[in-house]
């Protein structure tokens, strides 16, 4: 295991005992449902269904299609606010 794969793993193993992973992600839920972010993935989902038909659609396709799209939707500042709270985690915690 190479330096930073060993902090990437420090990293999340703090995050994870400090349950600030739990937080974060609450706060990613929250922010992408006040956005209406969750709204529009759930139409990019029916319309790859509509597209390819119920029969003929597997839920792998739906997320192969959608995950680009729903990445590239999160708003800018959701991105950041969640980068400032990791980095504020990161000082605090990790040395």
């Amino acid at each position: 295991m190479n330096k930073e794969s060993r902090l990437k793993a420090r990293v999340n193993q703090k995050l994870t005992e400090t349950g600030e992973r739990d937080r974060l992600k609450e706060l990613l839920r929250a922010k992408l449902t006040e956005c209406g972010w969750e709204d529009q993935m759930k139409a990019q989902c029916k319309e790859v269904i509509k597209e390819k038909g119920l029969e003929h659609v597997t839920v792998e396709d739906i997320v192969l299609e959608v995950t680009p799209k729903g990445r590239a939707l999160v708003p800018d500042s959701v991105k950041k606010e969640l980068l400032q709270r990791i980095r504020a985690f990161l000082t605090q915690h990790v040395s």
